[in-house]
């Protein structure tokens, strides 16, 4: 596999491109004092974009994203984008980290030092990880596929090309949340005798679907109310999840061509995802947000990013009645996350609990286990999540997994 060394390096034209755009705005109209109910607020949207205008500094950031080490390499015929971090210490385990949508690799900017380097920021350098966190195929600096197909579960199967084959390494651990815990369970799935153990943010993963079928059990009450909240979260939230599954294309026009439609689409979910009570800022900067939406700008990779939703819809994942995730896996089961597993028995979770100020999980080895950390609401990092020993992510069933 040729894997070639890569810099992040954007024209100047392409950057002036969305300037331009964005001076020549048609704004909508807005019910007065609506707030988010409708969607993107309006004079939220006109800051962010002023600020993107004449404020954001993208050589800024793209020096910050370059001081990673960055790699393109074919795999099955795919230019897959990803860094590639070694750990600082005696023995690092490569761990394999993927994003969701409408995120991209940039957001895990924060947690892969503290992954790759934790003697840098108070730990044990026993802990240390080497970090990859690759593109998805249609996102960021990866290929576009030019031929239907590439589920998320597809790109599972590229994943352990790239950690086997183009990294040489045989023994690994993955993670993921959204469209990343969906490619981590199934990596988990295919590849038992090579991932050591998965560990997701969400319960389960879209295109999941646990066999309920002719001799399965009963449902618990606990996993009738995981089922009775998440169908209020999708009637509610996943509006834009049905478009992407069943028309992608006709939102590519819009997205594709307007930095403002683009920017009001993914900032409306960044806040209604995170644990920000109402005000986006809380969890993410404006630097934050307009570097992950200027990557999907200048990539021109929205409309192939929204479409892993139609690909995956067609060919989801169905467990037969004795199908498993056997290796050890874990969910950090957040307070704000979409909806909330189970908790510990014979058939159902392992799950850490994390308090309400924690944000963020990340993984840390410790001896046999794993011991989450979580960066608080302050300036430090801090153990807020407590070891879990007996991962019981175990099965795209109700046994032990969830799904959505």
């Amino acid at each position: 596999m040729d894997v070639r060394p890569f810099k992040v390096r954007i024209p100047e034209d392409t950057l002036n491109d969305p300037r331009e755009r964005l001076s020549r705005t048609r704004w909508p109209d807005e019910i007065p004092s609506s707030g988010w109910d409708y969607g993107s607020n309006l004079d939220y949207i006109r800051e962010s974009a002023d600020y993107w205008q004449s404020e954001f500094d993208w050589r800024k950031q793209e020096t910050a994203i370059n001081a990673f080490s960055h790699f393109r390499a074919d795999v099955n015929g795919i230019g897959i984008h990803f860094i590639h971090e070694r750990g600082k210490g005696p023995d690092p385990l490569p761990h394999i980290i993927t994003h969701g949508w409408p995120s991209s690799f940039s957001e895990m900017h924060k947690i892969i030092p503290l992954l790759a380097d934790p003697a840098a920021h108070g730990g044990d350098p026993a802990d240390s990880f080497d970090v990859v966190v690759p593109s998805l195929p249609g996102y960021g600096f990866s290929d576009r596929p030019t031929s239907g197909g590439m589920t998320i579960f597809k790109a599972a199967d590229l994943w352990a090309e790239l950690m086997i084959k183009g990294l040489c390494y045989q023994r690994f651990g993955a993670e993921g949340g959204d469209w990343g815990a969906s490619c981590t369970a199934r990596l988990g799935f295919t590849h038992p005798e090579n991932v050591v153990s998965v560990h997701v943010t969400m319960v389960g993963g879209a295109g999941i679907s646990p066999y309920r079928g002719l001799g399965s059990r009963q449902l618990t009450d606990a996993e009738q109310a995981l089922l009775a909240e998440r169908d209020q979260w999708h009637l509610e939230e996943s509006g834009y999840s049905h478009v992407q599954g069943t028309k992608p294309q006709s939102l590519s026009y819009g997205l594709n061509d307007s930095p403002v439609g683009l920017a009001g689409s993914i900032v409306e979910k960044y806040r209604s995802y995170s644990d920000c009570n109402g005000d986006v800022e809380r969890s993410f900067t404006k630097d934050e947000l307009l570097t992950n939406i200027t990557i999907y700008w200048v990539t021109q990779t929205i409309n192939p990013a929204n479409r892993i939703y139609y690909e995956t819809q067609r060919h989801p994942w169905n467990f037969g009645p004795t199908e498993s995730v056997a290796v050890p896996s874990a969910i950090a089961n957040f307070p704000k996350e979409i909806n909330h597993p189970p908790g510990s028995g014979p058939n159902g979770f392992t799950t850490s609990s994390v308090g309400p100020r924690c944000r963020g999980a990340v993984i840390s080895r410790r001896r046999k286990s794993r011991t989450y950390w979580s960066r608080t609401s302050g300036n430090s990092s801090a153990r807020c999540v407590r070891p879990v020993s007996a991962y019981a992510i175990a099965s795209v069933s109700f046994d032990d997994i969830a799904a959505p």
